[in-house]
């Protein structure tokens, strides 16, 4: 790491702390030549490769806006939608992985989604799996009536 003020080609660090929930690392350094202190703050990348083949940054604002259109007109607010692009990042990121493709984050979104609004999640999952024809919206419901079944005895 350059020293901002000396531009000397070393520093030490003299601090690490996480921050953002782990999501970054704040670093206090001290350069050796000139013996000032600065701070550095490192983040892990994480790409999203596109069907195109274009690699982008992850963005919690893209995966928001997606789902945000699933959920028109349903009760839900931008604090559960801002918690659920924070668990789908999470889930991403668990991966260990720092390219993804953006089908898995699609995967990633519609398990926190289902458990949000399932009429936003049959929304969500129309459009992301292509739904063709009315039997994929009927085989989606039958699944999650099934699952509601298993709910109710237990």
């Amino acid at each position: 790491m350059h020293c901002p003020f000396c531009r000397h080609g070393d520093s030490r660090v003299v601090d690490s702390r996480t921050s953002d929930d782990g999501a970054t690392i704040r670093r206090r350094r001290q350069c050796p030549a000139c013996n000032r202190r600065f701070t550095t703050i490192e983040t892990a990348s994480l790409s999203v490769v596109k069907r195109s083949g274009v690699s982008e940054p992850f963005s919690r604002d893209k995966v928001v806006t997606g789902v945000r259109k699933a959920c028109q007109g349903r009760p839900v607010s931008e604090d559960d939608l801002a918690l659920l692009a924070q668990r789908v990042e999470e889930t991403i990121r668990a991966s260990g992985s720092a390219e993804v493709d953006a089908y898995e984050i699609g995967l990633a979104i519609l398990g926190p989604l289902r458990e949000l609004d399932e009429v936003a999640y049959l929304r969500f999952a129309s459009v992301y799996q292509a739904f063709d024809s009315l039997d994929d919206f009927e085989a989606a419901i039958t699944v999650l009536r099934a699952d509601h079944s298993l709910e109710q005895e237990s």
